[in-house]
């Protein structure tokens, strides 16, 4: 598609970034003379999928044009130019959270910050009924001054508004989707509470608490995997830290945030105890089992990068294979799990077993094979006990013993 010279009143000046429902401008509006973004959608696309992308973009613009918030993106401007539907914001010169992120330039501080920012700007939408429900570090900015903005309402649910949402359908990115969501219900603004906990916990720790091989895996994990406190990663943090994102992570909406205020100043007041970790925390980190994963097992628990060095012992020495919780490896870990369901047979459906597990088909196949080659295991030896003596066994043995004493005087005496 060829670039506007304008559309509306504006005046545009470059193309900034292209997406699935259509193209963003940088543009000038010469009436205020300000320099703002402008999101198109091409109404002259597929019908089937115009429907979808003009209800994401009414929805946008309804949620984030009624919400007016230092945190927020500030919608300008609705309108149509031909066969383009567009919408004037406010135009953020900065970078995106997930670049930041990727980058490995955010430090516990500055994050604890960022998302207790985030936090305001979503506790003020979810005080006018506006529930975001695609919130990731790709929507979120971090301009050059500092300053933190939400984008992208495409999603947003609004108590108020003609056009929903369907009920059922999964929608938002997965990996920072809540369980709620992932099941496919209707879900409320702590939905948003989880999904910048799992901001938090990755800005923290470099390191995301969910992850799969596809979309089956994470979201399996989303739903029934407790991640390890941030602190076991990068034992920098407080322990508070771990407390506030166990809230935020909870899988079970109740035991949230009531509402994502409080979220907010809890990572206040964790900010003002400082980045240094506790004596209990470095403790635990210290003293916490080692163990190096068998990098030829599909199914062996592995440990992240960022734990490399648990391989080392502090006095130079090599850890311990195996993991210290008094049990043999081939009893203690995901692939034990395998091995059992293999060699009993469990193994009806092996493409719904590698997306529970979060491994290839191949290594499902791999194991149920191995299993069925074992050699047969020969039955136990039940020890005999001797049958005890008889009087003529006892006469006989006497008679023995004599005889030798005699043989032997004799020989003495000879």
């Amino acid at each position: 598609m060829t670039q506007p010279a304008q559309l509306g009143r504006y005046d545009v000046v470059a193309e900034i970034g292209r997406g699935a429902m259509g193209v963003v401008y940088r543009a000038v509006d010469p009436m205020l003379e300000r320099t703002v973004a402008i999101k198109t959608i091409n109404m002259a696309l597929d019908p089937g999928e115009m429907e979808h992308y003009e209800k994401r973009f009414t929805i946008e613009a309804r949620a984030a044009g009624g919400l007016n918030h230092p945190n927020i993106v500030i919608i300008y401007d609705i309108g149509r130019s031909g066969d383009l539907a567009y919408m004037a914001m406010e135009y953020l010169e900065g970078r995106e959270l997930k670049e930041l992120i990727t980058g490995n330039e955010i430090t516990p501080e500055r994050a604890l910050d960022i998302a207790a920012l985030v936090a305001d700007g979503l506790a003020y939408a979810h005080a006018h009924e506006v529930v975001h429900r695609d919130v990731k570090p790709a929507n979120i900015m971090i301009l050059k001054d500092g300053r933190v903005k939400i984008t992208d309402f495409g999603i947003a649910r609004m108590r108020t508004a003609d056009v929903r949402t369907q009920t059922g359908v999964v929608l938002g990115s997965p990996r920072y989707l809540s369980p709620e969501q992932v099941l496919g219900k209707r879900c409320d603004a702590r939905a948003d509470t989880f999904s910048l906990g799992v901001i938090l916990y990755e800005m923290v720790t470099g390191q995301a608490p969910f992850n799969g091989i596809d979309v089956n895996s994470l979201m399996f994990q989303i739903v029934n995997f407790t991640p390890p406190p941030p602190s076991s990663v990068n034992p920098a943090l407080p322990a508070m830290l771990d407390l506030i994102i166990a809230k935020a992570l909870a899988k079970n909406a109740e035991d949230r945030y009531a509402g994502i205020a409080e979220l907010a100043s809890d990572l206040r007041a964790c900010r003002q105890q400082g980045g240094a970790a506790s004596p209990t925390t470095v403790t635990a980190a210290i003293t916490a089992p080692r163990m190096i994963p068998d990098p030829t097992d599909p199914f062996a628990d592995t440990l992240p990068s960022s734990r490399a060095d648990d391989s080392t012992l502090p006095d130079g020495g090599v850890a311990d294979t195996l993991p210290a919780r008094g049990l043999a490896k081939g009893f203690d870990s995901m692939a034990a799990t395998m091995r059992l369901a293999a060699q009993t047979g469990a193994v009806t459906d092996p493409d719904a077993l590698a997306a529970t597990f979060g491994v290839s088909r191949h290594d499902i196949d791999t194991m149920v094979i191995a299993s069925d080659t074992l050699p047969p295991q020969e039955p136990p030896v039940q020890p005999q006990l001797a049958p005890g003596w008889s009087p003529r066994d006892r006469q006989t043995f006497l008679v023995s013993v004599a005889t030798a004493a005699v043989i032997g005087a004799l020989i003495l005496i000879l």
